[in-house]
């Protein structure tokens, strides 16, 4: 795509959003794009709403596109005016998929920050083909949801095979948060349970190609049992966005070609001691408590309740004051080992969300040429086999640590 085939380079819908608006202070505020003349525009349902924002942003460099999700038309005309199309608009379930459509129709590279793999599922066996054949990237999980996991497996495997000389048959990474959730994240997790999407959730595998999964999948099932782990030093608990973040490790295994017992597990990591020993059991002992009350509708419902609304999340020094770490230890068949940190300040599920997904973004409008695979690829890929090597440089360049030796 040429950028003179486009008015604009990247379009941000949702902008109006919790996450949304921190992606258009982001835009504004980044000095590459005021280098590079990147052309962007704001999008969503309610053109005075977004002109606000972008009064209240400084954003006048902004364009403001008008498109409601159930308007097809509105949406063509958005994915024919962007190179790039970057969403917060969620519950991707409910809002998401004629937008995909769009872009995939149009040619219109795609980025998001769902964590709802069900309907990434959907994406795949509904657009993967065309998008193969129209050299257009559809990306979801580009924010927290699951990039630290994605790249993080990805430079595991990569630096075993530089250094090493071989695979990665085994990467572990352990989490350490300090953040709150918005609306729009909860909601979005209400809705799965309210579709019934709970037994596909379940499947290790959901988002691997039909002949990429093992003869076992249960032996890659979700851990429920506190234990010690002698890499990190530190009990290990289950951490509750394991069960979005390994199902796109492990499609981007299949994509990239990792080895074929590859395995990929996730914990939150609670530290060293007896009273993190019982705070794992705790975890562990709550995390089922929570997934059968969850089950429950009038639990669910009270639960809804009580959660903030969409557009509604933790204050500004919340999320400044926010953090967290990522710990990824791989392993070859022979036991030899590489090690690997993955860290940023702010709140994860926004302020570095807002980061990933940007940066994605960018990866995609700047150097299209510098991608895996050059500028004749696509499908319904992952962060890491749609971005690779280009986004691990420009989180870096970004602030955020990535390590791996």
């Amino acid at each position: 795509m040429p950028r003179a085939s486009k008015p604009y380079d990247i379009v941000l819908y949702g902008a109006t959003g919790f996450v949304g608006r921190q992606t258009v202070a982001y835009l504004a505020a980044h000095q590459e794009v005021q280098a590079s003349g990147l052309r962007w525009a704001i999008a969503g349902r309610n053109r005075a709403k977004l002109e606000a924002i972008q009064r209240e942003l400084h954003a006048p460099q902004a364009g403001v596109l008008v498109a409601d999700a159930a308007d097809t038309a509105a949406l063509d005309t958005l994915a024919r005016s962007a190179r790039v199309v970057l969403s917060t608009a969620g519950p991707f379930a409910l809002y998401g998929t004629p937008l995909v459509e769009a872009c995939v129709r149009h040619g219109s590279h795609y980025v998001d920050i769902t964590g709802e793999t069900p309907w990434v599922k959907g994406l795949i066996e509904r657009l993967h083909t065309r998008a193969v054949q129209q050299h257009t990237r559809i990306i979801p999980c580009c924010g927290f949801d699951s990039i630290p996991s994605d790249i993080g497996t990805y430079l595991a495997q990569t630096t075993m095979r530089a250094t090493h000389g071989r695979d990665c048959v085994d990467v572990k990474a352990a989490f350490s948060i300090r953040g709150g959730f918005n609306g729009g994240t909860l909601a979005s997790f209400f809705n799965m349970l309210d579709a019934g999407q709970s037994q596909a959730m379940r499947d290790p595998f959901l988002l691997n190609p039909a002949d990429r999964r093992p003869a076992n999948p249960a032996a890659h099932g979700d851990p429920v049992a506190p234990f010690f782990d002698a890499d990190l030093n530190s009990w290990l608990g289950p951490f509750f966005m394991a069960p979005v973040n390994t199902r796109v490790v492990r499609r981007s295994a299949a994509l990239l070609g990792y080895d074929p017992d590859f395995h990929y597990q996730e914990y939150l990591r609670l530290g060293r001691g007896a009273s993190r020993a019982v705070a794992a059991a705790a975890l562990s002992a709550g995390s089922v408590a929570t997934q059968w009350a969850m089950a429950l509708k009038p639990v669910r419902a009270l639960a809804q309740r009580l959660a903030p609304a969409p557009g509604e999340g933790p204050s500004e020094d919340s999320m400044d004051g926010g953090s967290f770490q990522t710990r990824i230890v791989g392993r070859a068949a022979d036991g030899t080992r590489v090690h690997g940190r993955i860290a940023d300040q702010g709140d994860p599920g926004n302020r570095a969300t807002t980061k990933l997904v940007c940066e994605s973004a960018l990866a995609l409008a700047l150097q299209a040429n510098e991608l895996p695979h050059g500028r004749n690829h696509g499908g319904v890929l992952t962060p890491a086999s749609g971005l690779g090597d280009v986004l691990v440089a420009r989180l870096r360049a970004a602030g955020m640590t990535v390590e791996m030796n």
